[in-house]
């Protein structure tokens, strides 16, 4: 999978066939997207790489961890994130992709705080706030399972 910024200066690749993604409702988010919602993809650091000048900005999460943003440095499109209590793990911003269109969400989460006009499958995975460790870990394994068989 292959994605990159608006511009085009910076681009990157996953070496992964579509990791799960999810979308994120919480008010961070919906700021710093501009939209009512981010849809993110949780892809391993040794499985992404990229070429092209990148900005790097510090986020605190209300968790407690620091975000670490990655932008472009020409058009400022935010591209990634690692926080901190995820080594070895980012947050691809999946709408960055040259073909997310394939994509469906695994999961909604901090959906309290979603746009009262965004309606959900009633089916979907959702998370008043950020689910504990072990629910986040079983939804993105259950989700890998399901793509691998």
């Amino acid at each position: 999978m292959e994605g990159g910024c608006l511009c085009g200066a910076v681009r990157y690749r996953i070496e992964e066939d579509a990791p799960p993604c999810y979308a994120c409702h919480c008010t961070d988010c919906q700021t710093h997207s501009g939209s009512a919602f981010a849809l993110q993809m949780p892809v391993f650091a040794s499985k992404f790489s990229i070429e092209g000048e990148v900005l790097k900005a510090d986020s605190d999460l209300p968790s407690g961890q620091t975000s670490t943003i990655h932008a472009c440095a020409k058009c400022l499109v935010r591209l990634y994130a690692a926080v901190s209590n995820r080594p070895g793990l980012f947050t691809v911003r999946a709408g960055t992709l040259d073909d997310s269109d394939r994509l469906s969400p695994v999961a909604h989460i901090w959906v309290r705080s979603k746009q009262e006009w965004v309606v959900l499958p009633q089916d979907s995975r959702m998370f008043e706030e950020m689910p504990s460790e072990a629910d986040w870990f079983e939804i993105l394994d259950t989700a890998n399972r399901l793509q691998a068989g």
